[in-house]
């Protein structure tokens, strides 16, 4: 009896805790729920502003170019002909063969 009294007890106990430890809906306060009221910006507050950013932006452009520029590689680095491509290729195929004949490489068909 004492073991059911005490089950029944830490069962009740728990739906308790979690309604009272729950967080509530999200509801603010209303006298807090909104920011502090101001006035909108004028025309002129608003091109000076931007006036503002787009030179600081230009400034930035312009140290970012001078910095690339600073990286910039001298030309391309000198690409093969068709020729010496087809004559590297022949001479791979011809090793691979000689490779393969000698049992080095494995066909991979078992």
């Amino acid at each position: 009896m004492n073991r059911i009294f005490l089950a029944v007890t830490l069962a009740a106990a728990q739906l308790f805790a979690v309604s009272a430890f729950a967080q509530s809906k999200g509801e603010a306060d209303p006298a807090q729920s909104k920011a502090i009221p101001s006035k909108p910006a004028t025309a002129e507050e608003k091109a000076a502003a931007k006036s503002a950013r787009k030179t600081e932006s230009m400034k930035q452009a312009k140290t970012e170019k001078a910095q690339d520029q600073e990286h910039k590689t001298l030309g391309k680095a000198k690409v093969a002909t068709k020729a010496e491509r087809k004559e590297a290729a022949k001479t791979r195929r011809a090793s691979a063969a000689a490779s393969l004949k000698k049992g080095e490489i494995s066909s991979g068909e078992k």
